[in-house]
């Protein structure tokens, strides 16, 4: 039972937050690696069983069924041809093994006689130093677990959600892993929903400083409508951490509730842990789209507003213009008796009458805010 309390710890013995100045991010498959297998091995008794020569799935496979305990192989973006030997040897569906290898699935849980299909969508915030209208804020990847009584195989899709760590994390514990592939299948899912909270932090982070400057004051001299395409591409990227986000919670609340046979019981109930967040994260995420659509209002709603001011503006200046325009048309007619024509002062008075006309409809204009 001590195995069980530590479990939390052991899958997840740091939690590291998603910002901007994170390093690299390495997790593509090892060039000198000839196949899409990037690791097979065989647990027994809860550690990683050696052997002289690197294990192939059928060499793993006949040592379980030998010896007892299970092999868990990583593949990364296998082709059909190089998944069609595996699926045979572990008796695979040939539906999950279609959406393993296509890809592009949403998360789920699918079962089967002897085997459960799970899929997550990892999520990985990109780095940018400022936020446009054309930043990539979040990627997107794909892991798909095949859980048998005694196998574990997972299938990444994407250029991020390396499992090493993981895999290295798990193997130093061996209590955990005498639970089998189902422990596995837990560290896995804690795993992925704790890359979700880390980016959910660094999109606040986002949504804060899109918000910032929006709602600031003293934004007169930016060009109106720049925030809009900003606002509108944070938003894409928003909704599409909700498709990774939103499917993944009926799955871990039915690993959670629902008895079965390949779930070992006393880790079941920590898969209910992982539901409570993924609906947190959830929960989370629609707030952003919802506070997204807020500050995309406001923006064009300011934008509104200051179309309205210049306009506003533009009418002031006509109207006054208007007054001289008038004098001089009519004063600019060629009649010889018009009054005041020959007066000595008539043109002095009419330029002082225009004036003080200007005047007084400038101040009146100001005075009601549309100057």
């Amino acid at each position: 039972m001590s195995m069980i309390r530590d479990l939390r710890a052991v899958v997840r013995p740091a939690r590291v937050s998603v910002r901007k100045d994170s390093g690299p991010y390495d997790t593509t498959r090892d060039p000198a690696t000839a196949s899409a297998v990037v690791d097979c091995a065989v647990y027994r008794d809860g550690t990683r069983v050696e052997t002289d020569v690197p294990l192939t799935p059928h060499t793993a496979m006949r040592q379980v069924r030998r010896d007892g305990g299970f092999v868990w192989i990583g593949l990364h973006e296998p082709t059909e041809d190089e998944f069609a030997g595996i699926a045979r040897e572990f008796g695979l569906h040939p539906l999950a093994v279609e959406d393993a290898v296509q890809a592009h699935q949403r998360p789920k849980l699918e079962r089967y006689d002897d085997s459960l299909f799970t899929v997550f969508k990892t999520v990985h915030y990109v780095d940018h130093d400022q936020l446009t209208a054309n930043s990539e804020v979040v990627e997107t990847g794909e892991v798909m677990c095949f859980t048998g009584r005694d196998f574990f195989i997972t299938v990444r899709h994407g250029g991020q959600g390396s499992l090493r760590a993981l895999r290295r994390r798990l193997q130093e514990d061996p209590e955990l892993l005498l639970k089998g592939p189902s422990a596995v299948l837990h560290a896995i899912a804690d795993h992925v929903v704790d890359g979700y909270i880390a980016v959910a932090d660094a999109v606040q982070d986002d949504i804060d400083e899109v918000e910032t400057e929006v709602f600031s004051p003293g934004r007169k001299g930016s060009p109106r409508g720049t925030d809009a395409g900003r606002i509108y591409q944070l938003k894409r990227e928003v909704l599409e951490f909700k498709r990774a986000v939103a499917p993944l919670l009926r799955p871990m609340q039915l690993l959670s509730e629902r008895p079965m046979r390949l779930i070992d019981p006393e880790i079941q109930k920590y898969f209910r842990d992982v539901a409570d967040h993924v609906a947190r994260v959830q929960e989370q995420v629609i707030g952003f789209d919802e506070l997204l659509n807020s500050i995309l209002q406001a923006n064009l709603a300011q934008a509104s507003v200051a179309q309205n001011e210049d306009m506003r503006k533009i009418t002031s200046w006509a109207a006054i213009i208007a007054v001289p325009t008038m004098v001089c048309g009519v004063y600019g007619m060629n009649f010889d008796y018009m009054p005041e024509t020959h007066w000595k002062f008539g043109y002095p008075l009419v330029l002082s009458v225009t004036v003080a006309l200007c005047l007084g409809i400038h101040r009146t204009l100001k005075r009601n805010g549309w100057l």
